[in-house]
């Protein structure tokens, strides 16, 4: 993270394993890891920060920490926010933590479900068609099919659902399964 100590400034131990850890995290979900630990600063961020902070900070290029913040502002994760008597940028970070989920979730299924869907929907309609095609290679198309709909629709139902109400359902966990009955039921005797 630091390149030298000259070329960057001093984070408290638990700031930098954070901004560390969630760049590496970052990097395994797809997101270029510089982007990540922006995020992450700007997160845990006392006040909000202009890019020269977040590059000095860093150790990062400049130039790589203006497209990175371009990238979070297109998230809706990052805001642009004024600063009384300071010409420059300042930026900071989304901090409700529903929102900020929500928002990483609806980015991520327009860029990845709602493509599946669509062509699936495509492959499913041509598939339809075609006598070609044997019946093993149609009904997983189906599957598919209603299973990714399935769930794009659960998301959008989801969203309506108030964050208070949706971590009560979280941490009843298998609970809720249980009281709507819809556990498994034990193999006859």
């Amino acid at each position: 993270m630091t390149e030298t100590a000259d070329t960057t400034r001093k984070l408290p131990a638990a700031v930098e394993q954070f901004v560390l850890r969630w760049g590496d995290m970052g990097g395994q979900w797809g997101v270029n890891r510089s982007v990540a630990q922006i995020h992450a600063l700007l997160y845990l961020a006392e006040k909000p920060l202009t890019a020269e902070d977040i590059a000095e900070t860093l150790g990062l290029a400049r130039s790589n920490v203006s497209n990175s913040i371009k990238e979070l502002i297109g998230w809706k994760l990052i805001r642009r926010v004024p600063v009384l008597g300071d010409r420059r940028d300042h930026y900071e970070a989304e901090a409700d933590l529903w929102l900020m989920l929500t928002r990483i979730a609806e980015g991520r299924k327009e860029r990845e479900i709602d493509p599946m869907v669509e062509a699936l929907t495509h492959v499913l309609a041509a598939a339809e068609g075609d006598p070609t095609l044997g019946k093993v290679a149609k009904t997983r198309l189906r599957e598919m099919h209603g299973f990714v709909s399935t769930i794009d629709g659960w998301y959008g139902q989801m969203l309506t659902v108030p964050p208070a109400t949706l971590m009560a359902l979280i941490k009843m966990g298998t609970k809720v399964v249980g009281l709507l009955g819809l556990g498994r039921k034990p193999p006859p005797s």
